[in-house]
């Protein structure tokens, strides 16, 4: 049987490039290598792109740039169906099968990459470019989990020009909505990165300048106090939902240190009834087919004391670190971090 040819993309500019090294480097270390050859494509924080020839170590310690490396981009035109490198005497094309883009957050995992990824043609892993700008965008998300009448958080948005504009009134009618507290989110930035809990008007204030620091739209939403459960899901047309997950943060909530930085404890599976537990498994396919998703995702959800379920977030390119709750949800369920590779990366090839 041929081997198909997997590009792997790591890297990017994101304020999640450090995690996608990681990422990355754990994906590389379980591709099976009987099934697939494997080419790396590395992007630099500030957007250049390389073909990387060298170690897998290099790449989690950051220092893959000091290596030789030659140019190369993903062809836009399908007749390619491959990637351009530049030579000492002009261009190489080389073929590719599948894409596997490793990368997390504002240029990844936000439409743009997809986009790119359809113009060439090379099927790929993970969601399309719709699906993928619409949930990384937590306010289009909320519109989409209202319409389907999914229980979430009361939310309010607001971009930062209108902001700007009538701040005081806005933060009036959101204290007025929400009540104290009050998380504060970027719309559209992952990992927790550029989140607040604001307790008083002040720090919520502060809150709003810390999120438009990091992006031009915020999302303000309530604070629900219950279990954090986290489902992994894979899968197209027929999503597969995973045993499910709960993290009980080290920190007041599951910030970015929490997640990649400090030890938050984890249970799986969750804490809850079989029932309950079911009919979060049931929400999160529903909101996987409902947002349009193919291959792999994870779905956040709050689950209160007295059983209500809130719908958190989805992230279609979830952390695949050693310490990701993705891999481990579906270790649980007796499938291995190399047979979800392979799965994720068959899915990819599917019509």
């Amino acid at each position: 049987m041929d081997k198909k040819r997997v590009l792997v993309l790591f890297g990017g500019n994101s304020t999640e490039y450090e995690i996608s090294l990681l990422s990355a480097a754990s994906v590389l270390r379980n591709i099976p290598k009987d099934k697939y050859e494997v080419t790396m494509l590395g992007i630099t924080r500030d957007g250049k792109w390389y073909l990387y020839e060298g170690d897998i170590d290099a790449i989690e310690k950051n220092t893959w740039q000091n290596s030789k490396l030659k140019k190369a981009v993903i062809s836009p035109d399908s007749a390619d169906r491959g990637i351009l490198i530049e030579t000492e005497t002009g261009v190489e094309l080389r073929p590719v099968d599948i894409v596997f883009p490793v990368l997390h957050g504002k240029n990844g995992e936000d439409g743009t990459m997809q986009g790119l990824l359809e113009l060439s043609g090379i099927p790929f892993v993970g969601c399309g470019h719709l699906s993928s700008a619409v949930t990384m965008d937590k306010a289009f998300t909320n519109l989409i989990a209202d319409f389907y009448g999914i229980q979430q958080a009361r939310w309010r948005s607001i971009k930062l020009s209108d902001y700007r504009k009538s701040s005081d009134a806005f933060l009036k009618e959101a204290v007025e909505a929400l009540h104290l507290p009050i998380f504060v989110k970027p719309a559209c930035a992952g990992s927790s990165v550029g989140i607040s809990k604001a307790k008083t008007e002040e720090e919520l204030k502060k809150a709003m300048e810390k999120a438009f620091a990091v992006d031009k739209k915020v999302v303000l939403e309530e604070t629900i106090l219950g279990h954090e459960i986290e489902a992994a899901v894979i899968g197209n047309d027929e999503p597969l939902v995973s045993v499910l997950g709960e993290i009980v943060p080290c920190a007041e909530f599951y910030d970015y240190d929490a997640k990649y930085v400090e030890e938050s404890k984890l249970y799986i599976p969750a804490r809850l009834s079989e029932t309950i537990s079911e009919r979060v498994r049931q929400l999160a396919a529903q909101i996987y087919r409902a947002a349009d998703c193919r291959g792999i995702s994870r779905v956040d959800f709050f689950v209160s004391d007295a059983g209500e379920i809130y719908f958190n977030e989805i992230n279609t390119i979830p952390g695949f670190t050693s310490i990701s709750m993705h891999a481990k949800l579906f270790a649980a369920c007796g499938i291995s971090y190399p047979e979800l590779v392979d799965k994720i990366l068959t899915y990819a090839l599917e019509e």
